[in-house]
């Protein structure tokens, strides 16, 4: 079917986007990885956080950040992308089946909304066209998004891993979250750098000035590493809709795609945040009269739960209480550097493993029900379901009477020394 100076309506559009076939196939088989990316990515982080000490803790924060910035802006991309796929094929399919497009006269609407619909929607194939424009526009911009995201955490990490490397090489007493952010200036800086030349004095730099084979090369090789943002797909839409107006939006895409997933892994570490929970009593995180699922092997979530000790269960059945204490490197390292610094410096490997123990021991010393247990032996373990470093620890409770009971372990003092000692850890058990 089809009409004078238009096209047959059971065929697409002259101008369709020649690539949308491929579009749908790369969303359409994309778009579920990309959805769980982000999570897997939340998942990797919480198993490495509690590894490093608070330097490493920010790095890692600020590096996975980034990847899944670059997850989000492609899960978001790819379901965005779909949707908009699926309007247009609606709008063709539409077009097909009453290709006279819509009937305006028989429509109740007034006189300025009818001027306003029909100069907008009017030519049935320009809003086609436009769809299919839109739905392109929107996969290419995600894309090249999150490729710039991810090239410059490939580069930010590598710079980091070889500065590091380095200073552990030489001995350098270095934070890792100080050699991150030079690594990122390092990156970003030359690039800022020669842009500003180039719009200053790069028209009277002559084509055998150093400096100007020196910028050129540098531009040469930002652009291989797909950082040419005024090259590629961000240069056609600057090209096009304005240089300042797609930064904007893509800053703005960027931005909101990161502070998603930070807020999302805040909110993997404190899910009771969110909700009406205002009347909900709240206690100390060591309270006495809060029971934590962290505290309890069958309840905790390996990779989410607070790093804190924790016993097999809530209900005792057995003779002993397996008592778990996490080696926590952010807190402990430095305890044990105050309190027991000759330690480390034993030559004999096996002295020096059992003085480090007995001083990681005595900054976990247990009450039961009040009363210090003096005999406690700490052996060196490990976490079995996290395969993290531990103090083991069994606890005699034959002699207890059935009813509720408390573990109290001793948290690590304070880095200054002189502030008052943190609260200890509080774990209600039941016999």
């Amino acid at each position: 079917m089809s009409e004078s100076g238009t096209e047959p309506a059971d065929q697409l559009p002259k101008h369709t986007t020649p690539t949308w076939e491929v579009e749908l196939l790369i969303s359409g088989v994309a778009v579920f990885a990309m959805l769980q990316l982000p999570g897997w990515l939340n998942d990797r982080l919480m198993f490495l956080l509690p590894r490093f000490e608070d330097s490493w803790r920010a790095s890692l924060i600020m590096v996975f950040s980034y990847a899944m910035g670059a997850a989000v802006i492609l899960a978001a991309t790819f379901a965005l992308h779909l949707l908009l796929r699926a309007y247009w094929i609606a709008l063709v399919g539409m077009h097909s089946v009453y290709p006279d497009g819509i009937r305006w006269e028989h429509l109740r609407m007034g006189s300025i909304e009818r001027e306003v619909m029909q100069r907008r929607d009017g030519d049935f194939g320009v809003m086609i066209e436009r769809a299919d424009n839109r739905a392109s526009v929107v996969f290419a911009t995600g894309v090249a998004l999150a490729a710039i995201l991810l090239v410059l955490t490939v580069l930010v990490v590598g710079l980091f891993a070889a500065g590091m490397a380095i200073a552990m090489a030489l001995q350098w007493q270095v934070r890792a979250e100080r050699l991150l952010l030079i690594g990122i200036a390092i990156v970003l800086g030359p690039s800022l750098l020669i842009s500003l030349l180039d719009r200053r004095w790069g028209a009277r730099l002559r084509e055998d000035n150093p400096l100007r084979r020196l910028m050129a090369a540098g531009f040469n090789l930002y652009a291989r590493f797909g950082f040419a943002n005024k090259g590629g797909v961000l240069g056609v839409l600057s090209s096009h809709h304005g240089r300042w107006r797609v930064q904007a939006v893509a800053m703005v895409a960027i931005t909101v795609c990161l502070f998603g997933a930070m807020f999302g892994q805040l909110a993997l570490r404190t899910p009771d945040r969110l909700g009406s929970y205002v009347w909900f009593p709240r206690f100390d995180k060591n309270a006495a009269n809060v029971v934590d699922v962290a505290h309890y092997d069958d309840q905790r979530d390996p990779l989410r739960s607070k790093l804190v000790p924790f016993i097999q269960s809530a209900e005792i059945d057995g003779h002993y209480i397996r008592l778990t204490v996490p080696y926590q490197p952010n807190r402990d390292a430095a305890a044990m550097q105050r309190t027991c610094p000759a330690a480390a410096k034993i030559e004999n490997a096996d002295a020096r493993a059992a003085a480090m123990l007995r001083c990681l021991a005595a900054l976990h010393a247990v009450t039961l029900d009040g009363k210090p247990l003096a005999d406690l032996h700490y052996d060196a373990g490990s976490d079995a379901r996290t395969e993290r470093p531990a103090l083991m620890a069994m606890v005699d409770v034959r002699a207890l009477a059935p009813g509720r009971h408390e573990l109290a372990i001793a948290s690590t003092p304070p880095e200054d020394g002189r502030s008052a000692p943190p609260d200890p850890w509080i774990i209600p058990f039941w016999r």
